[in-house]
């Protein structure tokens, strides 16, 4: 094998070790920030606002970070987003240290930028590869998730009392050394070089906006992110009121982030096998099977399955989602592409992350798993709608 066949996995293989600490990071944060913002809140129905601000803030820097990526490249663009990760955790342990709810907020708007530059290592993933290696090579970066995904809620328990009685605290100093971990990683990293300036700045977004390969892949992972974001949210606080405890409902975020990052190893397969279309489908039906099973009983097990299937569910519209929206741009489009999909994305997720607290205060858990269906629902019947497009015979010549 080549030193050029060998680049692109060995690039790939970086990525994936940078998306493991990155998934530290945020399902560090998923394990605790409901339960901080709980605390710290004066209005209890506040409880999953942190969060929200975080997803806004992943949403607000997907065009900043895109002028970033398209004129600097990709490596002082995540560059950037390691060293916003470092101020986020200066404030939250700042915030955590005075009590302070505002301050808390303020640092989640840090760590949703670094959060927001993060979601481009799977395009890098994509850049490097070619069509054929495409949804591998992303579903192999996704699945560095897995490491994160137990490497955060264990560090949150093994640090969340270091400074006791400011439970948490602990938790961030920790969590500041990933940012450096980040940075040695990007520097070994062969990337694409960022697309000509000359073309992307006269390609519309309208076009690309308006074609179903785009709009599927949009509404794909919107779906995905918004019901497993409403009920992830929701579930520790859930947990918390059935009277679990804080490491009980650490280990359901732990197995449920893993859930949303293992199945990578194989999905790109199982895309590759079985069509970007069908593994999108079944991830909705894993997410209809999450909202069964939460509906069905509140014991441990309940929990840990309903957020395992969830997870799963994720993983497969999401990474299918990616796959076909790659597919849906040509080169020089690439920027504003992944620019408005983020937009879009993040801010539902941000709405959602938002309103699920404001829905589980009033509404209920039970409520809260039954409006998962409608939005399943919807996602479904436009990846029909895009299997009888591209199923549809050419129009002859005339």
């Amino acid at each position: 094998m080549t030193s050029f066949a060998r680049e692109p996995k060995r690039t790939v293989a970086l990525l994936f070790c940078a998306q493991a600490l990155a998934q530290a990071a945020q399902s560090g944060q998923v394990a605790m920030v409901a339960l901080i913002g709980y605390a710290l809140a004066e209005a209890k129905v506040l409880a999953t606002l942190p969060l929200a601000v975080q997803m806004l803030a992943t949403m607000a820097v997907s065009i900043p970070g895109a002028v970033i990526f398209a004129r600097l490249g990709r490596r002082a663009g995540f560059l950037t987003g390691a060293a916003l990760y470092l101020v986020a955790t200066a404030i939250f342990f700042a915030a955590l240290w005075i009590g302070s709810f505002r301050l808390f907020l303020l640092g989640c708007v840090f760590s949703g930028a670094a959060f927001g530059i993060a979601q481009y290592y799977r395009f890098a993933a994509a850049e490097v590869a070619d069509a054929a290696y495409r949804p591998k090579a992303i579903s192999t970066v996704m699945a560095g998730g897995v490491i994160g995904a137990f490497l955060g809620p264990a560090v949150v328990k093994a640090t969340k009392d270091w400074f006791a009685p400011v439970l948490f605290a602990g938790s961030y100093l920790a969590f500041a050394v990933l940012p450096f971990a980040t940075a040695a990683l990007v520097f070994a990293m062969r990337l694409a070089p960022p697309p000509d300036p000359r073309g992307t700045a006269k390609v519309p977004v309208g076009p690309i906006l308006r074609r179903p390969r785009f709009i599927v892949a949009v509404l794909s992972a919107v779906v995905g992110w918004d019901t497993m974001n409403i009920l992830m949210a929701a579930t520790p606080l859930e947990m918390m009121l059935c009277g679990f405890t804080v490491g009980d409902s650490a280990t359901v975020i732990q197995w449920h982030a893993a859930a949303m990052f293992a199945p990578s190893f194989v999905t790109g397969h199982l895309i590759a096998r079985f069509g970007v279309l069908r593994v999108i489908a079944a991830g909705a039906a894993l997410t209809a099977a999450c909202a069964v099973v939460a509906l069905a009983g509140q014991s441990f097990a309940h929990f840990w399955v309903a957020l395992v299937a969830l997870g799963v569910g994720w993983n497969f519209m999401f990474v299918g989602g990616t796959a076909l929206l790659t597919s849906s741009y040509r080169p020089e489009e690439r920027a504003k592409a992944q620019a408005a999909n983020d937009v879009i994305v993040f801010g539902s997720v941000a709405i959602t992350s938002a309103l699920s607290g404001a829905l589980h205060h009033w509404v209920g858990w039970a409520m809260l798993n039954v409006l998962v269906f409608p939005a399943l629902a919807v996602a479904l019947v436009g990846l029909v709608k895009l299997a009888r497009i591209e199923a549809a015979p050419l129009p002859r010549a005339a």
